[in-house]
């Protein structure tokens, strides 16, 4: 059976996004979840000012006093938390703490696990819109 990969998913959203909100600016980063070559992932990196933390998605529209929205895309059944509530792996880590920068500096950032969670972040931020407090009710951060 097929499995969707990151960069299959980021397609979707891609997709999704141009036929919902036409006039919508936004960027998805190529090189995330791709297979990249050592050189091509070498460039990535330098590209991003060595920070791999790097959200896969930004959405370049202000709304509600936010300067944009970031997701950080992850396939459907992608595990974040562990029982604990720690970060699953140190890469999740890095980008939570990059996704909490990111929100100190003015922006909505967010995790989207699987296409109809991003796919809800993205309505709540451009259409009916979800409160700060019930998303972290509902998300734990």
């Amino acid at each position: 059976p097929y499995v969707m990969t990151e960069a299959d998913l980021q397609v979707q959203v891609a997709y999704y996004l141009r036929l919902q909100y036409p006039d919508v600016i936004f960027h998805s980063d190529y090189g995330s979840g791709a297979k990249l070559t050592r050189y091509q992932a070498n460039v990535q990196r330098k590209q991003n000012g060595g920070r791999r933390a790097y959200p896969d998605m930004f959405i370049a529209k202000m709304m509600n006093g936010k300067g944009g929205l970031f997701i950080e895309l992850k396939k459907d059944g992608t595990r974040l938390k562990k029982k604990d509530g720690t970060w699953f792996t140190s890469h999740l880590a890095e980008q939570a703490e990059m996704l909490e920068m990111l929100k100190m500096e003015g922006y909505e950032a967010y995790f989207g696990v699987g296409f109809d969670e991003a796919k809800e972040i993205i309505d709540n931020y451009l259409g009916k819109r979800m409160s700060n407090k019930e998303r972290v009710a509902k998300e734990g951060f």
